[in-house]
């Protein structure tokens, strides 16, 4: 008489088994996949813009994913350009740790550039024209104007006294 319960237990764990996808039973969600740039919106908010050389200004920047699940896994890349060929990137902030995040759809997150506004027509600084953002694990990036003044180069001439912080989960 026990069979017959053992073989019916037996068959649907069966069936379920093979209604599960390739995908190791996820059903088409691959939040791994990185974020692209496309497919999250990238808004550049109300900056606390240096007013004068030497002055240190903070641009908030957040995205908000627009399309399936993504993963931000790194920091963000940012290029500022001159014009004319003088694009220099800007390097992560300082003992800044980069943590993974993943977006649902409608999830946002945000990052800060900051930077010292340099000196008009200063040998060491660059008259930024534009700021372009790419996202970690994907090529293509979204330029944006850039009007916050001139950057400050760092002393050493290494680049541009500039910081890209870590991504930051917004919202719950």
């Amino acid at each position: 008489m026990r069979a017959i319960p053992l073989t019916v237990t037996a068959l649907a764990a069966a069936l379920l088994l093979t209604a599960c996808d390739d995908g190791g039973g996820k059903s088409g969600n691959n939040a791994d996949s990185a974020c692209e740039i496309g497919g999250v919106s990238v808004q550049i908010g109300s900056a606390s813009v240096a007013p004068a050389a030497g002055d240190t200004g903070e641009i908030p920047v957040s995205l908000t994913n627009q399309s399936t699940p993504c993963t931000l896994d790194h920091f963000p890349g940012v290029v500022l350009s001159g014009g004319g060929g003088s694009d220099v990137t800007v390097p992560t902030l300082k003992g800044a740790k980069a943590q993974k995040l993943k977006l649902a759809k409608g999830d946002s997150a945000s990052f800060s550039l900051t930077y010292v506004r340099g000196k008009d027509g200063a040998e060491n600084t660059l008259a930024a024209k534009t700021v372009k953002i790419t996202l970690p694990g994907t090529d293509t990036g979204r330029s944006f104007p850039w009007k916050y003044g001139p950057v400050a180069g760092k002393a050493d001439g290494s680049g541009p006294d500039a910081s890209v912080s870590a991504f930051q989960q917004v919202g719950d």
